[in-house]
Formats: structure tokens, sequence, C-alpha cells
């Protein structure tokens, strides 16, 4: 299976760089199934159902969350409503929708989607590693093939996450801090994995947004309001190839392509 993972999609021009570049890069790469996190596709802060509607339409198949899932009040359409779309799993029991699911896509065999949030320095949640291995075991009764979306801040706790689940899933892929590691790595016991997949948006920028307001933020501590970026805008993500009997990663490789 060859599984394309698309980071953190930041406002229009992330959403324009997805429908633009993706139908080609399922053709140029032969891709078998697209999950990307759209936590930020509604004007940099959350996402609404019309928007979800129009990344499934470019051609992604499943799309991940994160801490700014409730920005945007009509979020609870998509989290009654929509399988494929995912909140993180360790949310406290009774929460609104789905931290995981498995998904059968024509002849390939079903692949298992995860989304985890972290702890460390983001809002209190239910202890992702406890959280994660259990849902695991379940996945892994339907599936050799899981992918997981690790939204979180600190790079110890990423790096933590995925040596737990190494062997047990294919993939674990970070997201949430918009800045693209250089670590892809297969670990030891066949799991695919990268500390963060960057952001798909706007690169001229501050994490996607004008660096002018960020700029005086920081000078005077005086709040301001984070428009989203317009320039240089490009896809980010990891393009992993996992085989189908065993689940195991046979390769990761960034990807960073530019619009225009």
């Amino acid at each position: 299976m060859k599984l394309l993972f698309i980071g953190d999609i930041v406002g229009e021009p992330g959403r324009a760089v997805v429908q633009t570049l993706l139908p080609r890069l399922r053709d140029e790469h032969a891709l078998d199934f697209v999950i990307a996190n759209g936590e930020n596709a509604a004007g940099g802060n959350g996402i609404t159902p019309p928007i979800a509607g129009e990344l499934f339409s470019a051609g992604v198949d499943v799309i991940t969350s994160g801490d700014h899932l409730w920005d945007q009040k009509t979020v609870a359409e998509l989290l009654y409503s929509e399988p494929r779309f995912l909140r993180p799993l360790n949310y406290p029991p009774g929460a609104a929708g789905r931290g995981a699911n498995v998904y059968q896509v024509r002849h390939l065999p079903p692949i298992g989607v995860l989304n985890v949030q972290g702890r460390t320095f983001m809002p209190p949640m239910e202890n992702p590693f406890l959280a994660a291995a259990a849902e695991v075991e379940r996945l892994r009764a339907q599936t050799k093939i899981i992918f997981v979306d690790f939204h979180g801040e600190a790079t110890s706790e990423k790096i933590a996450f995925g040596r737990f689940l190494d062997g047990r899933v294919s993939a674990v892929v970070g997201t949430h801090t918009h800045v693209q590691t250089a670590d892809e790595q297969i670990l030891p016991h066949g799991t695919a994995y990268l500390t963060d997949a960057g952001f798909t948006g706007p690169q001229d920028g501050c994490l996607g947004r004008e660096i002018e307001p960020v700029l005086k933020k920081f000078l005077t501590g005086m709040p301001q309001r984070f428009e989203v970026a317009r320039n240089r805008v490009c896809l980010l993500g990891a393009l992993i190839r996992i085989d189908d009997a065993t689940g195991r990663a046979m390769s990761i490789q960034r990807v960073i392509e530019a619009m225009g």
C-alpha cells in the first residue's frame, strides 16, 4: 500500500494547494490512500462540514484533527455523522465522534487510522499511551495496517510514542508544530516514524500566519489577530509504503510540493 499523509492544512491557501496538487500526486505515486490533518483548514482555526467536503472531493480519504477541533461550532455535524473524520482518541468517555476507524478502499486490505493527542504543553487529556494501546489491539483484530497521527507539542513525547507502538502499527507521524522535521525512519520493529509532517499552506510567514501581527505580539505582548499568510504555498507531508501482508513499513520519505 502507498499512503500519503498531508500535514496540517492551514486556511484557504492550504485547501487550494491540496485541491491543485493532490490529483497529480495520486497519479504520480499511484497512491492508494490519503490522510490529511484538517484541524486548521477553516481560516486557520478548526474545520467545517463544507470544508471537509472540499477535501474529500479533492481526494482525501480520511481527515484527522487535534487541539483546534472545537474552534468551529458546526464541527459537531462531522463528529456525529462523518466516519471519515476523526478527533483525538483520548478525549474522556462520552465525547462526540470517534478517535479511530477501519476503512476499506477498493481491492486493498483494510486500513486502520488512529488520531491521538499529546499531553505535554497541551490541554489536559486522557493518557494517550494507555488509550492508544487498547485501541491498537482492537484495530489489529481487523487489520495489520494501522496509521497513527500523533498531534503533540513535545518532540520527546512524540518519539516516545513512536517507540511505544513500534511493531504494533505501520506508521506514527506527528502533527501540530507545523515545522517539518528531518528524522524520517523505519524503527527497529517495522514502524515508519516522523516527528512532524509540517504544515500545508503558506510558508512565508510564521506557522502559516502573517508575520507582522506575530512579531507585534512578541514585541508588545498585546493581543493580535493572526491572519493566514498567502505566499509560497506548499503541500507538506510524508509518503509511506507499507507491506500489505505484514503491515510493516517498507519506506518513508518527506514530501514538499510547491504550488505554481
